[in-house]
């Protein structure tokens, strides 16, 4: 890391505003929907663990890009066997923060040495947390990692203090920018004669809450995803029982107006039923009329003339049937042939001697005015 920039306690909110939205050519490379969601996340971390503090950094990709990233950089507490130490920590917000977990490394001193091996923290100073490992966004918060780090870390420190070697030349002027001396859990004595139960007990019990602790979290894991597959089948059968109810509502509406139209129906029927009843109790033992005769033509020539319409529509009502007959294959089609041209050769006749008998009906009608005519001019 080069360049690294840190801000001091009283400027830490101002530090992070300027960091996060100065505009080009140092813009950070995070995504600006999500920048205001940083500053939280950071503020927050600071009110929890006031010895942390932020700043920007040079980071180096394994793939050889660097980039300048926010990083949050100091101590925090765990408590081991009921006294507390500090971590010095390192955490890089990469680049899909807070989508994204952030890396975290163990930044032991010269004083210090990485435990190995250690369950949760690699021999680089790499973490590997559950946390990390399940972060889910947005719920997932710099803050709550910092406390599931103490309280991880308490179980199992991931330093612990190496023997000073003397310094012919000692400096008197340290380094302002290293850690102050801390108290840290020193490397595990040689096993004493008169302690060796209660050392195996406390590694037994620690290495028990550990196991129940991961086999805990996976638990969790497996119990999330279920519930949420169950949610999403949940979801799916709601969304089907609302266009289900829909076309139910939809149906007993269309129900409904059937209803009504066949009550209206229903009405129309009984209203004529009545009618005809109080036709045919009138009626009812009168002379039958015969509809043949009902009609008196005035002269032969109306009869003819009647008879051949009547002829004439009647061929044509016989023409359809057999039109019908023959796309329903009821017919041959040379028997069709056959039947419609006499049929067409007898209605043309009676067509010729309707127009005649007409003709007649008219040279007589104007006969017939004209005598009158005569008529009134002589007694006139």
């Amino acid at each position: 890391m080069s360049g690294s920039s840190s801000a001091p306690p009283h400027s830490s909110h101002q530090f992070l505003t300027a960091v996060l939205f100065r505009q080009a050519p140092s813009v950070m490379p995070y995504p600006e929907d999500v920048k205001w969601m940083i500053r939280q996340h950071v503020i927050s971390l600071l009110d929890a663990f006031p010895a942390l503090r932020p700043q920007t950094a040079a980071y180096t990709h394994n793939d050889g890009r660097t980039v300048d990233l926010l990083q949050v950089a100091g101590t925090v507490p765990m408590v081991y066997l009921h006294v507390t130490y500090h971590i010095p920590i390192v955490v890089w917000l990469m680049e899909a923060y807070p989508r994204q977990p952030p890396c975290v490394y163990v930044n032991p001193t010269r004083q210090m040495v990485i435990k190995r091996p250690h369950p949760h923290v690699n021999p680089s100073g790499l973490v590997s947390l559950p946390y990390l490992q399940n972060w889910i966004y947005p719920t997932s918060n710099l803050a709550d990692l910092a406390r599931n780090l103490s309280v991880v870390f308490g179980r199992d420190p991931p330093l612990y203090s190496q023997q000073p070697r003397p310094n012919p030349n000692p400096n008197p002027n340290p380094n302002p920018n290293t850690f102050p001396p801390i108290a840290y859990p020193p490397p595990a004595p040689s096993p004493r004669p008169h302690r060796p139960a209660e050392d195996s007990s406390q590694l037994y019990k620690r290495n028990a809450v550990d196991k129940l602790a991961d086999r805990l979290n996976c638990d969790i894991e497996a119990l999330r995803r279920s519930r949420e597959a169950e949610m999403e089948q949940l979801i799916n059968a709601q969304v089907l029982l609302r266009q289900r109810e829909e076309q139910i509502s939809k149906g007993l509406a269309e129900m409904r107006d059937e209803k009504e139209g066949l009550e209206m129906q229903l009405q129309m029927v009984l209203i004529n039923s009545e009618i005809v009843e109080a036709w045919l109790s009138e009626n009812l033992g009168k002379r039958i009329i015969n509809v043949e005769t009902a009609i008196e033509h005035s002269d032969p020539v109306s009869k003819q003339m009647l008879e051949c319409s009547s002829s004439d529509l009647a061929i044509d009502d016989l023409i359809y049937a057999l039109d019908k007959a023959l796309q329903e294959g009821s017919i041959p089609f040379d028997r069709y042939l056959k039947s419609v041209r006499m049929l067409s050769r007898e209605q043309f006749f009676h067509r010729a001697m309707s127009a005649k008998a007409r003709a007649t009906q008219l040279q007589a009608h104007v006969s017939d005015m004209a005598q009158r005519s005569s008529s009134q001019i002589r007694m006139i």
